[in-house]
């Protein structure tokens, strides 16, 4: 049932920009797919971040990794 429901989420993904992209124009359809896309990558870290803490690690910020790579 999930897989069937992502395939049926993705199929209408790109049909309603495909819709947008006729009507609108292929930059507004460009637009719309970075925030789908920026918005799933965005939910898909949080959901890494609570299941690191859920698991005991330590969470570091954006700053904090940078710093910590970069010595």
């Amino acid at each position: 049932m999930n897989k069937f429901y992502r395939g049926f989420l993705l199929g209408a993904m790109v049909a309603i920009a495909t819709i947008v992209g006729w009507v609108k124009g292929n930059d507004a359809k460009q637009k719309l797919v970075y925030r789908w896309r920026t918005s799933y990558e965005e939910k898909r870290q949080l959901a890494k971040k609570r299941m690191a803490q859920r698991r005991g690690q330590v969470v570091l910020d954006d700053v904090e990794w940078a710093s910590f790579h970069n010595s």
